[in-house]
């Protein structure tokens, strides 16, 4: 495996350019202790600093080998600590040699070879620390880069999690919505056999855009508002005259998206537990608008204050506040209120178009 500093020119100029005070430090080292001149000092020290930032890296593979959960922390650092010893001998034998290769260029370098021998002890144990050094960073990288990993899998077990919770809420709903629908069908066939037949072929209609924008995860709210008039006017074959609808839908709301057929569920329990329960119907009531990038909707009904409550009847806006908090977290929310003889469900979200 190719080391991550290697794998990135970027990096890698980075990582050599961090090496620049090291040898000035070298350069110091070989000036002052030996008393070569700045020139003999410079000179040598620049390809012995080179030369061990590369040799520094091997650290990386044996920290791969042996990470810190592996053993007691005696024991990773005597390993290192013989590897930074064999590495610095190592580094000062090619120091050794790059030095004899200056000096036989000329007699400008004369003698660079023995004020490197004379201060090797002092350099052994620099190289010891500088490699240790390495070794520590080394970890500290693959640590980060660890943690990385873990919250980019937990973050990506959270969506596939919640895009599971999305489908199983889209699979209550839909087969909640066929059932009443053919249970009104059923009804119809033997005293309005035209309206049955019409609403058969509005039910076809709408199921079939229902499973085309079923796949999407979010539609703007104009095409959602679109699939809510077609379920509306299958509902209309029902109860005639007894549904009225008013929309209040403002202009700037069209493009805000949202989860497809998030307000399906809604209606049908403002038709299925108000109006179907009034005797003269009622309005059902649809505002849209737009205020400081968020958006609201509210769905307001009359409803009977004695009508039977039926087992189960709270499952579409359940539905509806857990796919609000699967699409938008804490940024959305579902209202619901009953008095006066009228129910009314306000959900607000960001307008993200």
């Amino acid at each position: 495996m190719v080391h991550p500093i290697l794998a990135a020119r970027g990096r890698l100029n980075l990582y050599l350019l961090a090496w620049n005070p090291i040898a000035l430090l070298l350069a110091l080292v070989l000036a002052l202790g030996s008393g070569l001149p700045w020139v003999q000092s410079i000179a040598l020290a620049i390809p012995l600093a080179l030369v061990y930032a590369f040799v520094c890296l091997s650290g990386w593979y044996m920290s791969r080998q042996m990470p810190r959960s592996s053993g007691d922390l005696f024991r990773l650092l005597g390993v290192h600590t013989a590897a930074a010893g064999l590495s610095s001998i190592l580094w000062l034998a090619l120091g050794r040699g790059i030095a004899h290769v200056l000096e036989s260029a000329g007699p400008v370098f004369a003698g660079m070879e023995a004020g490197l021998l004379s201060q090797w002890p002092l350099l052994f144990v620099v190289g010891v620390l500088l490699y240790l050094l390495a070794s520590a960073v080394q970890y500290t990288i693959l640590a980060t880069d660890a943690s990385r990993v873990a919250e980019r899998r937990a973050l990506e077990l959270q969506v596939h999690a919640r895009e599971a919770e999305l489908r199983a809420l889209r699979a209550q709903i839909d087969p909640h919505f066929l059932f009443n629908s053919l249970h009104s069908i059923s009804a119809l066939t033997a005293s309005d056999p035209q309206g049955a037949r019409r609403m058969a072929v509005l039910l076809g209609d709408f199921l079939r855009d229902s499973l085309r924008v079923g796949r999407r995860e979010r539609i703007p709210l104009g095409e959602e508002l679109r699939l809510l008039r077609q379920f509306l006017d299958i509902e209309h074959v029902r109860f005639g005259e007894r549904l009225r609808v008013r929309w209040d839908i403002g202009e700037d709301t069209s493009a805000c998206e949202l989860p497809p057929l998030l307000l399906q569920p809604l209606v049908e329990n403002a038709v299925t537990h108000g109006i179907a329960h009034l005797l003269d119907g009622g309005e059902i009531v649809i505002r849209a608008t737009k205020r400081d990038g968020r958006l609201y909707v509210r769905i307001e009904n009359p409803c009977d204050p004695e009508r039977p409550q039926r087992r189960g009847a709270g499952v579409g806006l359940d539905n509806v506040r857990r796919r609000l908090d699967t699409a938008f977290g804490s940024e959305a929310a579902a209202r619901s209120a009953e008095q006066a003889g009228g129910f009314s469900v306000e959900l607000v979200m960001p307008c993200v178009p």
